[in-house]
């Protein structure tokens, strides 16, 4: 039940600007389960979930972009995979070299937690201050830049989506081409993270220190719900004013920061 309820809590709070990772570890504290909401296996395999539900959503999409990009010439759609290429070295860099301080971020404590859900909270209210400008493109540069936010939200309380669009959104790109933008640039990187601890055993039976009775259905929690938010939640952050998710992102910190 703990696995399902964490699973659930992944699957919606994931296309939300309000931490999935954060939550995960405030729930499992919770429900006196943190070695679920701190497992990074568990984590993993429940943000794996959620990215292939977005692959679900995307699925036509991202069939474009691949017979775009298969056509090897410059086109709308080499051009886009590019921009989404550039925007993970930043991530890259972070998984190859910060792996292990990464992880310890995830047993913080939810003070921590709170801590970073309070700047979320500060990153959402910066967006107000910036005049939108829309139809505008994501450039090279602003790929680059927006990487390097969603690298930053590793950070458990850091919201990714929250992060990334946020700071699109700073750079004056328009909010509904950031929003398809932050949910694909991070399929590849968390596919490809998943297939790294596949590969080393990570998945093995007892190997992440929790059943895989619960990773199962963790992973298909996460995978229907965030189906739901995907295809619901994504309008809500493209259009919708992102002063409410700070609002809940102060509220959540605080009362993390004084409950920890």
């Amino acid at each position: 039940m703990d696995a399902v309820l964490l699973g659930l809590l992944q699957g919606l709070t994931e296309f939300l600007p309000v931490s999935s990772s954060g939550h995960l570890v405030i729930l499992g504290r919770m429900l006196g389960t943190e070695g679920l909401g701190d497992d990074a296996a568990f984590a993993l395999l429940v943000h794996a979930a959620t990215v292939l539900a977005t692959v679900t959503v995307f699925w036509s999409e991202i069939v474009r972009l691949v017979r775009g990009g298969l056509q090897f010439r410059p086109n709308a759609e080499s051009r886009y995979l590019f921009r989404i290429l550039v925007s993970m070295i930043p991530i890259l860099i972070a998984g190859l070299f910060f792996k292990e301080k990464i992880a310890e971020l995830f047993g913080g404590g939810v003070r921590f937690v709170g801590c970073m859900l309070l700047v979320t909270a500060g990153l959402l209210l910066l967006t107000h201050a910036v005049r939108q400008k829309p139809g505008r493109n994501i450039s090279v540069r602003d790929a680059f830049v927006i990487g390097l936010a969603q690298a930053v939200a590793v950070i458990p309380g850091i919201s990714r989506s929250g992060a990334t669009i946020a700071t699109g959104m700073l750079l004056g790109d328009d909010r509904t081409q950031l929003a398809k933008f932050s949910f694909l640039m991070v399929l590849v990187p968390i596919f490809g993270e998943a297939l790294l601890e596949l590969l080393r055993g990570e998945f093995a039976p007892g190997a992440s220190g929790i059943s895989g009775y619960a990773l199962t259905v963790g992973f298909l929690a996460a995978y229907l719900s965030g189906l739901f938010a995907c295809k619901v939640m994504i309008r809500i952050v493209s259009r919708g004013k992102l002063w409410w998710f700070a609002l809940y992102c102060a509220a959540a910190g605080t009362a993390a920061v004084i409950w920890g």
